[in-house]
């Protein structure tokens, strides 16, 4: 079975090792949001694919669940004491793979060969593929101080201004990566990761030619929202700044179209006669994921959710 996985940073990258769990059940490919990448210190910084293939790994902090366990920071400690900007803190494990990384990339290596060397090396068996190897940088204007790149909004800002309008630089002229294309097309199972809608996937999703895809395909979507809130990031404060209550129902509207089905928390069970009166068919479940048995319990339910409740499976197809 083809399970692809649409992800931003932990939510997505925990998701993501759920269904890695399940493998060799399924082929898993998970297509990884670029849109926060960015350049620091002369080096390509890419925070989402950083993630994701860390958890995969095994080599993710368990008490982030971003950057490398057993970090040291001694680098930054230096750079510090010489005045140099250390608001976006880079271990000395992480350093090295962003040297390589930027190594490659300036030798002509495409992102998508760069990961796909690195999934190797760290023995990830999932195809992880970047959204594009087209440079795209996610904008956020903000109340307080206009237009910023979204790690100065994430990191350095702590998400603090108040969030007014999003716009993705350089997606009019950006592409698909290699087999983003071939691994929709082929997907039994298509997953919008419980990531951050605004930031983390629309921009995969403004990619040329992936939502047209994925309307074709359709797909389910993780609420990343429980309770009005969010486990990790700014998604639920964005909602509200934009005027929307965070909520299971404003990702369904946020998605549209693209979805067959949604799974919500089951302490967010109240909305799911709303849901399905809509059409979108809705499995209510523990999503929060604390530890691995968490992520892949979520994992194999959503497996059984699209065997019991999507239209478009055929019973033994694919098994």
């Amino acid at each position: 079975m083809n399970v692809t996985v649409l992800a931003g940073g932990v939510g997505g990258a925990k998701l993501a090792h759920g269904f890695a769990l399940c493998q060799p059940e399924i082929d898993l490919t998970v297509i990884v949001n670029t849109g926060d990448d960015f350049d620091h210190f002369g080096l390509k910084i890419c925070p989402d694919l950083d993630t994701v293939c860390y958890t995969l790994a095994g080599l993710a902090n368990p008490e982030t669940g971003w950057g490398r366990k057993d970090e040291t920071f001694e680098a930054m400690r230096q750079i510090g004491e010489l005045g140099g900007p250390i608001w976006f803190r880079l271990g000395d494990k992480d350093l090295a793979t962003h040297l390589e990384r930027t190594r490659r990339l300036k030798e002509g290596q495409r992102l998508t060969e760069v990961v796909a060397a690195f999934c190797r090396a760290w023995g990830i068996k999932a195809r992880v593929l970047p959204m594009s190897d087209d440079s795209v940088r996610t904008m956020v204007k903000t109340r307080e101080y206009g237009w910023m790149g979204f790690q100065e909004y994430f990191v350095r800002q702590a998400c603090a201004p108040t969030v007014e309008e999003f716009a993705f630089e350089g997606i009019d002229h950006a592409l698909p990566a290699d087999g983003v294309v071939e691994a929709l097309e082929s997907s039994h199972l298509i997953v919008i990761a419980p990531s951050n809608p605004w930031v983390s996937i629309q921009p995969i999703l403004s990619i040329k030619g992936v939502a047209s895809l994925i309307l074709s395909q359709k797909a389910v979507a993780v609420s990343p929202i429980i309770q009005g809130q969010t486990i990790k990031g700014p998604a639920a404060k964005m909602y509200r700044e934009m005027g929307i209550e965070p909520s299971p129902l404003a990702i369904v509207r946020h998605y549209g179209d693209l979805l067959w089905g949604i799974v919500i928390d089951e302490l967010d069970r109240n909305f799911e006669a709303m849901i399905v009166s809509s059409g979108i068919m809705t499995l209510s479940t523990q999503t929060i994921m604390r530890n691995e048995q968490d992520r892949f319990r979520l994992a194999k339910e959503i497996l059984a959710f699209y065997k019991d409740f999507n239209p478009n499976h055929q019973p033994g197809r694919e098994f």
